[in-house]
């Protein structure tokens, strides 16, 4: 049997068919990786740009991060590159203190990913409701395509630009009924470049948005002071860019998994990502993350294991610095095709007629991510309030199920409360709402063995109960307490404490 693990030195024996993720599916895997490395050119240099730095720096990155995550990483087939996501979290550091203080807090970002990875944080996805996903991906096709639009604006393009992407998207989606044997969006670059070139077309290409480098990266260090003010500088940076990536690349992990129906390593994926941003900062590269968008174009285009991205990487790196004044005759038209088809793959369209029929808290919680994703261009804002809303709207959901029934003896002497399901803080105002405090009995037992003690508000509602119902002259007994909720209970109680009818009556 394999060792388990999870970390870099484990990382062969982790995965136990570790070979063959990379050499089940080479055919399509290189062919994949062709089409995803033309897909990340311009969108590597429009992240430059967004970041405020040279070009290069945003295509050294993608290609570095794809190479190291496709060895390390968790998720194979997942495209990992420089990203909007972690771009405009750069803007200010970058503004302020320039490039090398940037390249500093990729490195400690990948640092804090690698942290992150080790103490098993990506296990915390499990607690991201599949409507919060629903959002995310519906965001982020939204905001896909919104990022074509600046190439469909007519005041920016020649009107040649809309036919142009009509015939790419008809060559995406007719392509494959005549043969799937080469990714449609690969024939859609070869076919619009060589019309362009070949009759002379005047429209907007990879070149013209920004200059290819045409040498090799370099290891370098970051020429920064080493001091505790330079970490103070760089650290909010570097932990945003860590949580913000981290959760991109976990959110489009489960959407890989979820297309593929194969399993993946999350916490080996934060682990990777940290890697790859870490060696990433030391070759002059920026922050990135996994891209929803490119994964998504490499799982439809065929690409399954580990060498479509590797393959990407190094597509990448070969097309700009030895092909690159064939790469920039590449029409943007081309490639807006196949954005504008990955905005409509990627978008779950059931869930717009699954909204009547889901719960009114799940479509809530769905569209609330979507419109905070939309409209702040911060996926981390968006997640965050639908993780909060998911959990409000369980919390109401388990406080409703909560209940306290009463049975009082013959005599009247003896009343008995019944408590019913989970006692937390959602739930500790009904509970005291269940207790008759001013006609009390004798004797009062509170039977809790239906019952879960869960926090600080529901075992100060108890004590609360317990010293009303003994100011008015009643015994209480508190009866079949589960050992969790005992080990809670007498821990954080006061009521059996000296002076605690006057700590929490206030008499």
């Amino acid at each position: 049997m394999p060792a388990r693990g999870t970390g870099f030195g484990l990382l062969m024996f982790s995965f136990p068919n570790y070979r063959s993720q990379w050499t089940g599916n080479v055919r399509a895997d290189l062919l994949s990786g062709l089409v995803v490395a033309l897909a990340l050119i311009p969108e590597a240099i429009a992240f430059s740009i967004i970041a405020g730095v040279d070009p290069k720096v945003g295509l050294y990155a993608s290609f570095s991060i794809a190479v190291i995550i496709s060895i390390t990483g968790g998720r194979p087939g997942m495209i990992s590159a420089a990203t909007a996501a972690t771009a405009v979290l750069m803007v200010t550091l970058v503004r302020d203190y320039g490039l090398q203080y940037l390249l500093a807090a990729t490195v400690l970002a990948g640092l804090l990913q690698i942290g992150a990875g080790l103490i098993k944080l990506g296990s915390l996805m499990r607690f991201v409701s599949r409507s919060v996903i629903t959002g995310f991906v519906n965001a982020l096709a939204i905001l896909i395509f919104l990022a074509q639009l600046p190439e469909l604006n007519p005041a920016n393009v020649p009107p040649l630009t809309y036919p142009l992407v009509a015939a790419g998207l008809g060559i995406i989606y007719l392509f494959p009924r005549m043969t799937k044997a080469v990714p449609s969006p690969l024939i859609t670059i070869i076919v619009l470049t060589a019309l362009t070139m070949l009759f002379g077309w005047e429209v907007r290409t990879v070149g013209d948005m920004g200059q290819l480098p045409d040498t090799l990266p370099i290891f370098l260090l970051p020429d920064i002071p080493l001091s505790i003010e330079t970490l103070r500088i760089i650290f909010p940076y570097s932990l945003a860019i860590a949580v913000v990536g981290l959760l991109e690349s976990l959110m489009t992990q489960q959407i890989v998994d979820d297309l593929t129906d194969t399993p993946s390593d999350r916490n080996q994926e934060c682990i990777g990502q940290g890697i790859a941003n870490t060696a990433t900062g030391f070759i002059g590269g920026m922050a990135g993350c996994a891209m929803i968008g490119q994964s998504i174009i490499n799982v439809k285009s065929g690409g399954r294991g580990r060498l479509s991205t590797f393959a990407a990487g190094v597509f990448l790196l070969f097309l700009v610095v030895v092909l690159g004044d064939l790469v920039g005759q590449i029409p943007m038209p081309a490639l807006v095709a196949i954005m504008i088809m990955v905005s409509i793959g990627t978008f779950s369209w059931s869930s717009i007629r699954n909204l009547r029929e889901h719960p009114r808290s799940s479509s809530i919680v769905m569209l609330a991510t979507v419109f905070f994703v939309v409209y702040t261009h911060n996926l981390a804002i968006g997640v965050l309030v639908g993780v909060l809303l998911s959990a409000l709207f369980f919390a109401a959901k388990i406080a409703q199920i909560f209940k306290v029934s009463t049975t009082i003896s013959p005599d009247g002497r003896q009343r008995t409360y019944v408590v019913e399901g989970q006692l937390f803080f959602a739930s500790s105002e009904d509970f005291m709402k269940a207790f008759d405090f001013k006609e009390a009995p004798e004797k009062v037992t509170i039977d809790v063995s239906k019952a879960h003690i869960w926090d600080i508000s529901s075992v100060a509602a108890l004590d609360m109960a317990v010293l009303k119902f003994r100011r008015e002259g009643a015994e209480v007994e508190i009866v079949g307490m589960n050992k969790a909720s005992e080990t809670l209970v007498d821990r954080l109680a006061m009521h059996d404490k000296p002076g605690a009818m006057e700590k929490l009556l206030g008499n």
